[in-house]
């Protein structure tokens, strides 16, 4: 796979994750029965898998990580961790709606955090 289809693809992932997490997020707001439906159970994990893949790919044959330390891919790496585990809180494992909306604010910060990196390629972007 070519470094820009690479690229394309997982910019795409990005934006259809977040505006997917962003509907879902207005669903559990709204206590809308959504949720519930098969289709916004799987497409998540298939695009996010696809994002993964994508990053991977670009980190390890573009940019020679892990062999070759770059520190701005390993704290994405962390913060995807890190939005994984807010966004799980936010949609399904909050157990009031200030839980569930701490963490979806929590996430979508992470999300921005992970999207500067990216651009900026530091740790701490400027």
């Amino acid at each position: 796979m070519g470094y820009m289809i690479a690229k394309h693809l997982h910019t795409t992932a990005v934006a259809l994750t977040l505006i997917l997490f962003l509907v879902r997020g207005a669903w559990m707001f709204a206590d809308s029965g959504m949720l519930q439906r098969k289709w916004v159970r799987i497409v998540p994990h298939v695009i996010d898998t696809v994002l993964l893949l994508s990053a991977l790919y670009l980190a390890i044959a573009v940019w020679g990580w892990p062999a070759t330390f770059h520190g701005w891919i390993t704290a994405k790496l962390l913060a995807l961790i890190a939005y994984i585990v807010l966004g799980t809180i936010a949609l399904k494992r909050g157990r009031t709606k200030g839980v569930r909306s701490a963490a979806f604010v929590g996430a979508l910060l992470v999300f921005a955090y992970l999207v500067a990196v990216a651009l900026s390629k530091q740790v701490v972007p400027v």
